[in-house]
């Protein structure tokens, strides 16, 4: 079922998608999708259409379902969750590279830099982002703390931003494939644009 949020702003259709062999066999409650979720719905003052799917950890099925979000379904954003350590059955980024038509390695790059506060085995991680026709497609990590320090940054003891997140230059790359104006809540997430691809502000 989608989820929608009212606001004055663009609407958008995202597609979140938790990958993980346990939890789309029902062995534990999923915690992805309602971490993706609750961070977007917080951030965004645009209406949100969430396409959700939990899948698990095998290579033809994550491709089908990020080809399928895309082509399919419109969706503008896509994020995943899970799948991108170094295990045998982490296999998520090689199946959005095998999807992707260019690879945007510097979201990877950044959240490797914020997880590296915190754990040094954050260079195992191997979280990839791609542009597939319209659509931008980013890897997250799997637990939600690390979803929300990757999209959102991290700020210092006053509350002010010491480490942008990756989530700042998102709505200006959807800009620039064509996709819908994404407006951020600057208490959450302070997108970044050029002065020239800025529009004015509109309240919720």
């Amino acid at each position: 079922m989608s989820e929608v949020q009212h606001s004055a702003a663009e609407p958008v259709r995202i597609g979140i998608v938790s990958i993980s062999d346990r939890a789309s066999s029902g062995v534990y409650e999923d915690k992805g999708l309602p971490a993706l979720r609750d961070w977007l719905q917080r951030a965004l003052h645009n209406p949100i259409e969430f396409v959700p799917r939990l899948i698990p950890d095998e290579p033809a099925v994550i491709r089908a379902t990020l080809m399928a979000l895309v082509d399919v379904e419109h969706c503008a954003l896509v994020l995943t969750t899970g799948g991108t350590g170094p295990a045998l059955r982490d296999v998520t980024p090689e199946a959005t590279l095998a999807v992707g038509h260019r690879e945007m390695p510097g979201f990877g790059e950044q959240m490797r830099q914020i997880s590296l506060r915190f754990v040094p085995t954050a260079i195992l991680s191997r979280q990839v982002a791609v542009i597939r026709e319209q659509c931008l497609i980013i890897n997250l990590p799997g637990q939600p703390r690390a979803i929300q320090e990757t999209l959102e940054g991290l700020r210092g003891s006053d509350g002010s931003p010491s480490v942008p997140g990756i989530f700042a230059a998102v709505p200006y790359c959807i800009d620039l494939i064509g996709g819908p104006y994404l407006e951020t809540r600057d208490e959450v997430c302070q997108a970044f644009r050029p002065k020239t691809a800025q529009r004015p502000t509109r309240q919720a």
